[in-house]
């Protein structure tokens, strides 16, 4: 069990750090890969600090806690994937953006395995 939970975390971990750093080298490629409309000045600036860093700080946590054996780091990558699906619900409800219920659901699966691996993976589990 342990292991197999091991691997839904890696993978997806490698992934956002694969797309994080993606942001930085190839912007309008991660931007296309997101369904997004790569942005132009300042806007371009916050785009690629923004979505970059929050992928490449969600992978990072992520591989953290499988070597740290640290559940906070679980927790930390659990919140900031938790908050994405709740932000997207409001930029449909509220603000008219299209209602993504792939990623949504995406999000919050892996929300509840890091959350299981909080539990599961933790030093002293």
């Amino acid at each position: 069990m342990k292991t197999v939970l091991r691997v839904l975390v890696a993978l997806p971990a490698i992934l956002f750090v694969v797309m994080g750093v993606r942001w930085a080298v190839d912007p309008a490629g991660a931007a296309a890969s997101l369904q997004m409309t790569l942005m132009e000045g300042a806007g371009l600036s916050s785009q690629i600090g923004d979505v970059g860093s929050f992928f490449l700080a969600l992978g990072i946590m992520m591989l953290l806690g499988l070597v740290t054996a640290r559940g906070s780091w679980f927790q930390a990558a659990a919140l900031l994937l938790a908050l994405a699906a709740v932000f997207r619900v409001l930029a449909w409800l509220v603000h008219g953006a299209a209602f993504t219920p792939d990623k949504i659901i995406v999000e919050v699966v892996l929300t509840a395995v890091l959350l299981l691996a909080s539990a599961r993976l933790a030093e002293g589990r």
